[in-house]
């Protein structure tokens, strides 16, 4: 066997094979290029064995000579076994240098496997680290682009609704008499707001803080309205309340309105250095500050994200008539439920704003035509004399008034009573 042939000349084999203490088992080791490596044999046979084994190295089936290890016997602690240990060096300079090494004690063999470690590419490394950062370059890139709209749907979805608050209005806006102001409120803002997202504005073109106190006009609109914008533009800014006392202005209208939202326009932002805009900034936690630049016009901008962030949830109510707080309300009121058809009135549906008429629709309808029989005949001849036609009415369902003054008007604050200069 090829065991025996590796045996020294001379060297009788023990009838009992020594005991590879060292490996337990045949290896296989991954060493990079350069590296150095002691491998080691260690063998027990029992002392009543008549052998004295010899220690052999061999690389890839060749022999190595028995100067190219050291070896080491000593006897173990009862003087009943012999140990027998034998380290060949190996330095790793060349590929030729790696292969399989066995160690050969007696009949006993042990093998020791050396390959060559394939150092990490470098290029693998730097094109994991290019992904990565591309990866999250587009993240940063989409969590930019698209805040604003995953915002806008997380709270039309499930933020707080704000029903029941007695408010009439979504948004109280002032401005100035300016040209530009006016423009700006009434073709562009009133008409994006009302028509595209549904909120209803109470514009407001006087001074909100005459003698840098609200007036009762000013408390009373603002309480209907849930939030309150400010176009804050130069000519805004002269008024007397801005230019005197903006501080102590500011403060009265936090105290009337949840967090105020003041729009400035970018063409005179860089321009306007009154302080009431580093006031705004040093407040920006109490206050909603909006920048108007030059593609804001666009209604999927980030403008008009902001803005519908700012203002509260749309609530839309399919197949409802009148106030929807009054429908929440259970309220059966004949005077505040809306069935003739000369209150139904529409938004202005024109592209180009509202351009005064407020309401485009009919406001004042005439009766409707006699409907005609297919013999020519009006329907109301057709049906039969007068007296049938007033048993008909008899059935339909009357309102029921009895409990008027039971009622709940807490969602309803304002009444109001038509009356004409006579009556006066």
């Amino acid at each position: 066997m090829a065991e025996v042939l590796l045996v020294a000349p001379g060297v009788a084999l023990c009838s009992v094979p020594p005991e590879l203490l060292v490996p337990a088992a045949n290896e296989t080791l991954a060493l990079a290029l350069g590296s150095r490596i002691a491998l080691n044999c260690t063998v027990r046979w029992a002392a009543t064995e008549h052998c004295e084994p010899v220690p052999s190295w061999t690389k890839d089936g060749q022999w190595l000579g028995s100067e190219s290890s050291q070896d080491t016997t000593w006897f173990g602690q009862n003087a009943s076994e012999h140990l027998l240990a034998t380290v060949l060096q190996v330095n790793l300079t060349h590929d030729t240098d790696f292969g399989v090494f066995a160690c050969w004690v007696s009949n006993a063999t042990a093998t020791f496997t050396l390959r060559r470690e394939e150092a990490a590419g470098h290029v693998s490394a730097v094109l994991a680290a290019l992904l990565v950062l591309a990866l999250l370059v587009l993240l940063a890139g989409l969590y930019i682009r698209c805040r604003l709209s995953v915002l806008l749907w997380y709270r039309n979805h499930y933020g707080e609704l704000e029903i029941n608050d007695g408010k009439l209005y979504d948004a109280y806006v002032s401005h100035a008499t300016a040209p530009d102001d006016r423009k700006f409120v009434h073709f562009i803002v009133k008409p994006q707001l009302e028509n595209r997202y549904g909120y209803k504005l109470f514009l407001d073109e006087q001074n909100i803080l005459p003698n840098a106190e609200p007036s009762a006009d000013l408390i009373m609109n603002v309480s209907r309205c849930r939030r309150l914008i400010i176009v804050l533009s130069v000519a805004y800014l002269e008024q007397d309340w801005c230019n005197s006392s903006f501080r102590e202005g500011l403060w009265r209208l936090l105290e009337l309105s949840k967090k105020p939202i003041f729009i400035v326009f970018e063409s005179q932002y860089r321009e306007i250095t009154h302080p009431a805009i580093s006031l705004l900034k040093q407040h920006r936690n109490l206050v909603t500050l909006l920048v108007w630049r030059a593609g804001s016009m666009t209604p999927s901008s980030d403008f008009w994200k902001e803005l519908c962030l700012a203002l509260p949830r749309k609530v839309s109510f399919q197949g409802t008539m009148g106030d929807p707080q009054t429908q929440l309300q259970e309220d059966k009121d004949p005077m505040l439920i809306l069935h003739s058809s000369y209150l139904d009135s529409r938004g202005d549906p024109h592209p180009d704003g509202d351009l005064g008429a407020g309401l485009r629709g009919c406001l004042f309808r005439g009766p409707p035509p006699p409907h005609v029989s297919s013999l020519g005949v009006p329907a109301a001849l057709a049906t039969g004399p007068p007296e049938d036609a007033q048993q008909r009415d008899g059935h339909r369902a009357e309102i029921d008034v009895s409990d008027l003054g039971s009622r709940n008007y807490g969602a309803r604050t304002d009444f109001y009573c038509l009356v004409t200069e006579d009556d006066i």
